[in-house]
């Protein structure tokens, strides 16, 4: 019998399953669209954010990497909490990202300032472990190599020029390491000499790698003589001239014989080694015509400071050699000195066709402001009064802040100073912004607060060894503002502020608010509290007081000029001994308060002296009350920028305009910049 066919019966699930099952698939994906999209629009947490905000992120943000970014700046904002440290990163050294290796590395040492030491060798040894690689590791190799000396050769190979690798070279006195990696590593100069001065067989090559640190370091003749009579090679022999230059009569002969033969000896006869060379014999204040003489044809026909040399010795027109090298320092100085010499001698034509040899975009922007100041004098004095408001206008409207935006404000009917024997506190700025370093990982770490760790990051990554044979290339503007920036951010004020300076005068044609941003890093604030104090029981404006410590002393504590000046303000002892009501102590002077408070009295008793004049006051602190009361004349009242320039020592008249131009640049701080669109 047929059996009857089977019916198949469709099971349907229920309509409630479905819609739970939709759902939740369509809330899964709106929540990864979300997070993609937070992703994209959500800006990472850096030291800009308070600590309440980065409190509400540790708490409560979805991404795990956010959280741990909290931790860390919250760690980073108070470093006297090891215990809340120690509950706010524990669970987060988790992935391989970078951010792990910072956290291990917090880790290792809170355990070690909680006494901790097992703990603390366990995250030291995970983090050599897990990162190897890593910068932090140089830290967990120094540690450990304390109790595991076969390290120590691990750290020197894998981290040559990272500071725990250089320290470790100094406590182990290894001359040879420091000489390539580190020769400014502090305690590095006494091993390097002591290695020097030691009886122990040591290799040419090794002599020369000795002398040139030595060199590097400003002591040449200690470097000529670790060569103990050994012919420098290249790059030896051009440092060794470069320190011996400082130093007496017979030095300088030495230094000038050693390039003389370097550029006699070296193959090809033009090339960066040689041109620097060349520049060194081609002094530009007094240049030797028998030294230029002794150079080869071709380098004198390609050096620019040869060239520029052979002007001053009227062997040259100025026109011709400006106009080959528009880009070159040496181009630069040679129009600044004869300007200067033209306006001295009041030849308007003559400075105003000077100054239009060369285009302001192909100066760098405290040359810039210079040349359109002046030329905007040069017209004004040939009766050109629109063409010198045209001028001054576009020095204001395009520069930063500076002594010559103040001139220019000045002779525009605006400029004036406010009192400045008043009790005037600075509105403090502290504003974060993106390193930019071009390194991903020293950016992340200035992000997240670690400024020590970011700064050695950073040597340890650009750093390259010295070579005998090849001069180190000059650092590009835009590194030298990365380490100036970092340096800074350490309390390095005095290495800080200077590569912030060399930056400004080798950064040509940038944007007017990369100029805004490199002019305002020049002008930080430390000691706060120092300089408040000062400033309120001496009645004298905060503004001054900074533009002459950061003149004087580049904001260093510890600095003693060759005279004997100390401290932030560099006061002379018995300078700081008249004006004292008590007897000073020994070491007072290193005391930023005292230092400070004594300085603000000194400079409250000049500015009585001289009606508060700022010229006078500013170049009786350099040179003294009674040199600065001979220069006075009424081309002080008529004409102050052509009074200042006729100062006759040198370093007063430099100092005059570099105070005056700090005073304007703390005053207008918190002015807008870049108001013009032509950048």
């Amino acid at each position: 019998m047929a059996r009857a066919p089977e019916r198949r019966v469709a099971v349907r699930p229920p309509h409630g399953l479905l819609l739970l099952t939709g759902t939740v698939l369509g809330s899964l994906g709106l929540i990864v669209l979300g997070q993609q999209l937070l992703r994209s629009h959500q800006q990472p947490l850096n030291p800009s954010r308070s600590p309440t905000e980065l409190w509400k992120h540790y708490r409560w943000a979805w991404d795990p990497s956010t959280r741990r970014d909290a931790a860390l700046l919250l760690v980073a904002s108070d470093r006297d909490s090891p215990h809340r440290h120690q509950r706010l990163l524990t669970g987060q050294a988790w992935g391989p990202q970078p951010t792990a290796a910072a956290v291990l590395l917090h880790q290792a040492r809170t355990a070690e300032r909680l006494g901790q030491q097992q703990r603390a060798s366990s995250r030291w040894r995970t983090l050599l472990r897990r990162f190897p690689s890593h910068p932090f590791s140089a830290d967990a190799l120094y540690v450990r190599s304390k109790a595991n000396p076969s390290l120590k050769a691990t750290l020197l190979a894998e981290h040559p020029s990272h500071p725990a690798a250089l320290e470790r070279a100094v406590q182990d006195n290894n001359a040879l390491h420091l000489a390539r990696w580190g020769p400014r590593h502090h305690g590095a100069a006494t091993v390097l000499r002591k290695a020097c001065d030691s009886n122990q067989d040591i290799t040419n090559p090794n002599r020369q790698q000795l002398a040139l640190a030595l060199a590097l370091l400003g002591d040449g003749a200690s470097g000529l003589r670790c060569l103990q009579g050994n012919r420098p090679t290249p790059a030896t022999a051009l440092a060794l001239a470069k320190a011996l230059r400082s130093g007496n009569q017979q030095e300088r002969s030495q230094g000038e014989e050693l390039l003389v033969r370097l550029v006699n000896t070296t193959e090809p006869a033009v090339s960066a080694l040689t041109l620097e060379a060349a520049q060194l014999l081609a002094n530009p204040l007094k240049p030797q015509a028998a030294l230029l003489e002794r150079l080869p044809k071709a380098l004198r026909e390609q050096s620019a400071d040869v060239a520029a040399a052979e002007v001053r010795l009227g062997q040259r027109t100025a026109i011709e050699v400006i106009q080959r090298w528009p880009h070159h320092p040496a181009s630069w100085q040679l129009q600044w000195d004869l300007i200067r010499s033209a306006l001295l001698s009041e030849r308007w034509q003559e400075a105003a066709t000077l100054l239009q040899a060369l285009a302001p975009k192909q100066l760098p922007e405290p040359l810039a402001a210079r040349q359109r100041f002046w030329l905007g004098f040069s017209e004004h004095k040939q009766g050109n009064k629109d063409a010198a408001a045209t001028a001054w206008r576009t020095l204001l409207e395009q520069h930063p802040p500076s002594y010559y935006t103040w001139r220019a404000s000045a002779r525009l009917g605006a400029g004036a100073l406010p009192p400045l024997q008043q009790a005037v506190l600075l509105s403090k700025r502290e504003r974060w912004s993106p390193l930019q370093s071009g390194d991903a990982l020293v950016d992340s770490l200035w992000r997240l607060g670690m400024n020590k760790e970011a700064l050695e990051t950073w040597l340890s990554r650009s750093q390259q060894p010295l070579d005998v044979q090849t001069p180190s290339p000059e650092p590009a503007p835009a590194d030298r503002i990365t380490a100036g920036r970092l340096l800074l951010a350490n309390g390095d004020t005095w290495n800080g502020l200077n590569a912030l300076w060399r930056a400004s005068l080798r950064q040509v044609n940038e944007g007017c608010l990369e100029r805004a941003d490199l002019h305002r890093l020049q002008h930080p604030l430390p000691w706060s509290k120092a300089f408040s104090a000062a400033t309120q029981e001496e009645s004298v404006h905060e503004a001054l007081l900074r533009a002459i410590a950061k003149q004087e002393s580049r904001y260093s504590s510890a600095v003693r000029s060759p005279v004997g000046a100390e401290g932030l303000m560099q006061l002379m002892p018995s300078t700081a001994a008249s004006v004292s009501s008590a007897p000073l102590q020994p070491g007072a002077l290193r005391s930023p308060t005292t230092n400070v408070q004594l300085g603000a009295r000194y400079l409250q008793q000049l500015l009585t002296q001289w009606d508060e004049s700022p010229w006078l006051a500013v170049a009786s602190y350099n040179a003294g009350p009674n040199a600065a009361g001979s220069w006075r004349t009424d081309e002080l009242e008529r004409d102050p920028e052509l009074w200042a320039e006729r100062i006759p020592y040198p370093e007063t008249r430099i100092y005059t305009k570099k105070v005056l131009g700090n005073l304007w640049a703390y005053l207008m701080a918190e002015k807008p910049r870049c108001q013009s669109k032509t950048q």
